[in-house]
């Protein structure tokens, strides 16, 4: 008999996509769980270029709008998490335009006020 191996997400970057493919996903959900349920200070997510940000805010995004369903088969679907679902403001630091100071100031001023029309 012979298994199939998941492939790998090179390049995805949004974590309801995993529930609509047979990609590989290393399940850091209970991390995220004790990071959303007993911190109540800021934290400074740092990781290198390519290391997956972008899928971990997208994860917590997920966890924080309440998507439950997306999250069965990982650890804290099963866990005592509420899944009440709380506002998430979404800035793609990647879009913005880093050439100068004015201009990166431009364009985070330009996405604040298009989450706010």
């Amino acid at each position: 008999m012979r298994s199939t191996l998941k492939k790998l997400p090179v390049g995805t970057a949004a974590f309801d996509f995993f529930n609509r493919s047979n990609l590989l996903y290393a399940d850091k959900t209970a991390l995220l769980y004790n990071l959303v349920t007993n911190s109540h200070s800021p934290y400074f997510l740092s990781r290198p270029r390519r290391f997956g940000k972008t899928l971990l805010v997208s994860t917590l995004e997920e966890i924080l709008t309440g998507q439950k369903k997306l999250f069965e088969n990982l650890w804290i679907y099963e866990s005592d998490y509420s899944w009440e679902p709380y506002p998430v403001i979404h800035l793609p630091m990647n879009a913005i335009d880093v050439e100068s100071e004015e201009s990166a100031k431009d364009t985070l001023l330009a996405q604040i006020k298009d989450i706010a029309l």
